[in-house]
């Protein structure tokens, strides 16, 4: 179901790359491996007879629910990836992304302090950065994750570009 305040018509969107999905995937099993093993710890010591609380219903369900959250989340990783776009527009950079929380915010090229590469040790396997826009606005976190690095660095210096020329009202 698309919303005319969500998804503006007429807006033609750039996807990020597919090779984004291989990042999120990393930072899932980094996280929910580790917090899976570490919940599972009181079940490994009931099991061992070492430890005689928590109960062994409570030992199982806890790292069971853990693990059916963090696999639903693995389902939805390489749609939340196609939901993440940008596109340029006259005045603004718009910024989409999310599936059940949908939000599409709007960066006026005239309010960007500067723009921000980031490239951590899996982007860079990939040739992806991350593009983030700083304002003025603390509340201002737009990002573009998952970019070729070619594509963020002309993304770059056109919006660095654009931003200087309606600061300077040309």
């Amino acid at each position: 179901m698309r919303t005319e305040a969500i998804d503006p018509p007429g807006i033609a969107w750039q996807r990020v790359s597919p090779k984004y999905v291989t990042v999120r995937l990393v930072e899932w099993a980094l996280a929910n491996v580790l917090a899976v093993l570490v919940l599972s710890a009181p079940l490994a010591l009931v099991l061992l007879g070492w430890w005689r609380w928590p109960p062994l219903w409570l030992a199982i369900t806890v790292p069971a629910v853990t693990l059916l959250v963090a696999l639903w989340r693995l389902v939805l990783i390489p749609r939340q990836v196609r939901a993440i776009g940008y596109a340029e527009r006259d005045d603004d950079l718009l910024v989409r992304s999310g599936i059940f929380f949908q939000r599409t915010m709007a960066v006026p090229y005239g309010r960007m302090q500067y723009v921000d590469i980031a490239v951590g040790p899996v982007e860079r396997g990939l040739g992806l950065c991350t593009v983030k826009l700083h304002t003025a606005s603390p509340g201002t976190n737009a990002r573009i994750p998952g970019l070729p690095a070619a594509e963020g660095a002309r993304l770059r210096e056109q919006l660095a570009a654009r931003g200087e020329a309606r600061l300077a009202g040309l």
